[in-house]
């Protein structure tokens, strides 16, 4: 489902506009980026648990030319998928 998709069934669902549901798309993304970024993690009870997580640098090899490469450390976003929303889908 793409980004369109979404907000079409979703405003469907909640009796909104197309704008409004954008607007609450935004927001959501825009309060997970802030948190996240301050290494805090975001939960929504019943569907699951955003969190960062930091990888470390790693020495990677390219499998054609043989060239090792190091690889810089970066954070990346996590999601744990919550027990009843894990049950649903069972």
């Amino acid at each position: 489902m793409d980004n369109k998709k979404l907000v079409e069934t979703v405003a469907k669902n909640l009796g909104r506009t197309n704008k409004d549901v954008e607007k609450l798309i935004d927001a959501f993304a825009g309060v997970l980026r802030t948190r996240c970024s301050e290494m805090d993690s975001v939960a929504i009870p019943g569907f699951g648990t955003f969190e960062p997580k930091k990888r470390n640098e790693r020495i990677m090899v390219q499998p054609s030319t043989g060239k090792r490469m190091l690889v810089p450390p970066k954070m990346v976003l996590g999601f744990k998928v919550s027990k009843v929303l894990k049950a649903k889908l069972q």
